[in-house]
């Protein structure tokens, strides 16, 4: 296999990627709290790790990746009474909004998407174990929670030492633990959906419901998966209580690389609800279009801010056009000197998977997929055209643009379109400027021009 360099959180540190499994990678990717409608936000993990499981596929790697929506939650219980429906039929809702939002913006939905309210005889099972075995216990209350001073290497993943954080009172002290560092596992409730315990009738802590899952579904890796990814902000504390759970019940860290994605600014500002300038993915989408969403993001490197304005948008939009027009023409073109499309080997150049293969420097990989499309419209241009050659450029960028999810709307010329593009262009050439009008009309509606 290739050699693919990631910049691993766990450790802040370039490191060559090693599979546990020769051949496979096992990807598990922190998904939304579906209780409102998903924001540009929710869909730049979405499209980071969708370009991450391509690059490994397209290298030939066989890759489980997973994805949770996280259906249980105090945002869900109090969206659900505001909207007096069931928090069942809220998420069931956001859920299938998600799912089209992700086929929008061009990534494969995931091999698995778990839910906490499935796994959730798995989690209690789990959780019991933690406190068996000293590493959790029980307060007066019902709560449960977990002891951060059973873990040596606390903070290793965020850097924020128990020290640091004790020291900073970034712990909001709770009578029912024994340090404020101390981290609910389970919460005792009498509101919402709820389960019965050995400890309280209530939840469990949302920090504790991707360890489950990831332990769950990959059993046969002993809980341990390769990449780890999520927002920047899950560094701490969700992925660091993540790693600490793990430590305690399996005695590792749960995940071999842990990959983080940047903040998306808006305008130069934190996109927050605070300051109010949250945009929804739906309206992005609708209003400019899920693929230009997603070159305009790929454009930036996955771990630096990204910002959103109405000059990169723009600036994405007429790139994808670019790119479309190019592709449109250059397959029409070949297809009516005989080549078939699904024949060509769509072999990705060696300076786009150098680039892709660095931390997924998308940037200059789509640097490079700029430069071969400049060399595609030259190959268009000359008279008499060299099939071979256009066949090579057109292939490559083909392979190139779909280890990227960027999609293009190439036609597949039938025999009618073969005819049709023959009757145009011999009116063209007898100079019958109405009926080649037509004509092109015909192609135009059909998407062939």
């Amino acid at each position: 296999m290739r050699k693919v360099t990631v910049f691993n959180s766990l450790g802040n540190r370039y490191e060559e990627f090693v599979p546990l499994k020769e051949g496979k990678v096992s990807i598990y990717v922190c998904g939304p709290t579906v209780y409102n409608d998903p924001h540009i936000g929710n869909m730049r993990p979405v499209i980071v790790f969708d370009a991450w499981r391509r690059l490994f596929m397209g290298l030939g790697y066989d890759v489980t990746f997973v994805s949770n929506y996280t259906d249980v939650d105090d945002k869900i219980i109090n969206r659900a009474k505001e909207l007096g429906i069931k928090e069942s039929e809220l998420t069931e809702s956001v859920i299938a909004e998600f799912r089209r939002l992700v086929d929008e913006v061009g990534a494969l939905q995931p091999d698995f998407t778990p839910r906490p309210t499935v796994y959730m005889g798995q989690m209690i099972d789990y959780i019991g174990e933690l406190v068996k075995d000293e590493k959790a216990y029980v307060a007066d209350n019902g709560d449960v929670y977990f002891s951060v001073g059973n873990i040596p290497d606390y903070g290793c993943l965020s850097g924020n030492t128990p020290e640091s954080l004790t020291a900073g009172a970034r712990i909001e002290v709770n009578d029912g633990k024994r340090s404020p560092l101390d981290f609910a596992l389970w919460k005792k409730t009498s509101e919402g959906i709820k389960w019965n315990t050995p400890w309280s009738e209530g939840r469990p802590g949302w920090h504790t419901e991707c360890c489950v899952m990831i332990h769950s579904i990959f059993k046969d890796q002993d809980g341990k998966i390769d990449i780890h990814g999520g927002g920047f902000d899950l560094k701490f504390p969700h992925h660091e209580n993540e790693i600490a759970q793990a430590e305690a019940h399996d005695g590792h860290k749960l995940a071999r690389y842990w990959l983080h994605n940047g903040f998306i600014n808006i305008d130069n500002e934190k996109m927050s609800k605070s300051l109010g300038n949250v945009l929804l993915a739906k309206d992005i989408i609708a209003k400019f279009g899920g693929m230009p969403l997603r070159l305009m993001m790929l454009n930036t490197h996955y771990r630096a801010p990204l910002a959103f304005t109405d000059d990169t948008i723009n600036e994405a939009i007429k790139s994808y056009n670019r790119i479309e027009m190019a592709m449109k023409q250059a397959g029409v073109k070949l297809q009516t000197l005989g080549v078939r499309l699904e024949d060509l080997d769509k072999k990705p150049s060696e300076a786009f998977l150098e680039a892709m293969c660095n931390d997924l420097n998308t940037p200059n990989a789509i640097t490079e997929v700029y430069s071969q499309i400049k060399e595609l419209n030259s190959c268009l241009r000359v008279r008499e055209i060299d099939i071979r050659a256009l066949s090579e450029i057109f292939a490559s960028i083909s392979g190139e643009l779909e280890m990227l999810g960027i999609r293009t709307h190439v036609p597949s010329l039938s025999p009618e379109d073969f005819a049709l593009l023959n009757a145009y262009n011999q009116a063209k050439a007898d100079k019958d400027f109405a009926k080649s009008d037509a004509l092109r009309g015909q192609l135009i509606e059909k998407g062939i021009l």
